[in-house]
């Protein structure tokens, strides 16, 4: 009998999750029936495609909410939406499994519409929910914020078992959810290689500079941008005009920080991009002398993995960061450590790497074979593979 999961993604388009995709596409290709709904956007916007075995439903992207009301609407379109698509899978193939992908943690409400049709749910805890607004709105108080641990409760009280993407979300999966450790799987979100190229640099990117830094991300309030703009021009303040920093990624705050970068005077060292295809990417990755992660302390970002830190060390670039806990764990010995939201020591790391080509080299190729032996796509899904192995066991399929 064929094994059957359909995975809910609420906030970002398939196949732009990258996670989400690799998740799907690895389940597929070994024997799985796997079927997705997400939201429309990214420039994906068929209702359904089929796509690397992989059925794909979309429903229109709800607005964006804000305060209590704002958000309640925009949950309860994007829920009636995949509950109603949910049926419809239902009815063209049936599915054993559906794994919700947060955030936001509301996708257990639509698995238990099905839990009388013999279907379970699986958690797949991308991102811990009260931290982020924690991050966003800077305080951990109010209906809110308590409605963001109910949910995160009530998520891991309603899972068959649960992904995690690294030690620090599995900790709080057993110790602030009550969750069964033996019921919790670290699923690491790590990049597939035959993506990420080392490619010869393009030294026009640089424009004319000597070296280049080079950031990929999204960009938003809470990826620390501003530390970066600060540390170029306290670098260039110090008479440091030889290095080009360019910034490869779109995002909600992509043209706050543009201006911010044009009122700085930085704009003639300074580039955003946008959103650029994968060709574009890459160039400007394997151009970099040395990459950087500004990701700003705080409970979010300390206790999450950061999919750049994985993709600069697949390029074999070393990379600075603020020492994070997660961060610290992947990077290891390809990562310098700033002290935390400390822009000025974040410059001061940066150069140090600029003018140290044989640490670049040593740190670049420590990065690439943690990545190959460790850290891969190829290595991290088998936990994937596995989990849902024993549970497809454990149920006679």
């Amino acid at each position: 009998m064929e094994r059957k999961i359909l995975i809910i993604v609420e906030n970002l388009p398939v196949p732009f999750d990258t996670r989400v995709w690799q998740e799907a596409t690895t389940l597929a290709a070994n024997g799985y029936t796997v079927s997705v709904i997400c939201p429309k956007g990214k420039g994906y916007v068929a209702d359904y495609e089929y796509l690397d075995g992989v059925h794909i439903y979309r429903h229109d992207l709800p607005a964006e909410g804000n305060g209590a009301v704002g958000y309640a609407r925009e949950y309860l379109s994007a829920l009636w939406s995949e509950y109603r698509l949910a049926r419809r899978v239902y009815r063209e193939r049936g599915f054993h499994v559906i794994h919700g992908c947060n955030p936001p943690d509301d996708i257990y409400m639509v698995a238990s519409r099905f839990k009388s049709k013999g279907v379970d749910y699986v958690f797949d805890h991308h991102d811990i929910c009260p931290e982020l607004f924690e991050a966003k709105f800077g305080h951990t108080d109010g209906l809110l914020y308590k409605s963001q641990l109910w949910l995160e409760r009530q998520t891991y009280r309603h899972c068959t078992f649960a992904f995690v993407t690294n030690e620090s979300y599995r900790r709080i999966a057993i110790e602030r959810d009550g969750m069964d450790p033996d019921k919790v799987y670290v699923l690491r979100s790590g990049p597939r290689l035959e993506r990420l190229k080392i490619l010869p640099p393009s030294p026009q990117i640089k424009r004319g500079k000597r070296f280049m830094v080079g950031y990929l991300g999204v960009i938003g309030q809470q990826e620390g941008i501003e530390y970066l703009l600060d540390a170029a021009k306290y670098l260039r303040d110090k008479g440091r005009d030889d290095i080009f920093w360019g910034i490869v990624g779109g995002g909600p705050h992509l043209e706050a920080l543009r201006r911010k970068a044009s009122q700085m005077g930085l704009d003639d060292i300074v580039e955003f991009t946008g959103r650029v295809p994968d060709d574009v990417m890459l160039a400007y990755l394997n151009t970099a002398d040395v990459c950087v992660n500004p990701d700003e302390y705080n409970a979010m970002n300390d206790k999450s993995t950061m999919n750049k830190v994985l993709e600069y060390m697949a390029l074999a670039k070393p990379l600075v960061q603020f020492d994070l806990t997660e961060g610290r764990y992947s990077a290891r010995e390809a990562s310098l450590y700033a002290r935390r939201n400390d822009s000025a020591d974040l410059a001061e790391k940066i150069v140090s790497l600029l003018d140290d080509p044989a640490a670049r080299e040593r740190m670049g190729r420590y990065g690439r074979e943690r990545i190959t032996s460790e850290l891969s796509w190829e290595h991290t899904s088998k936990v994937l593979l596995e989990a849902y192995d024993r549970y497809f066991r454990s149920r006679g399929l």
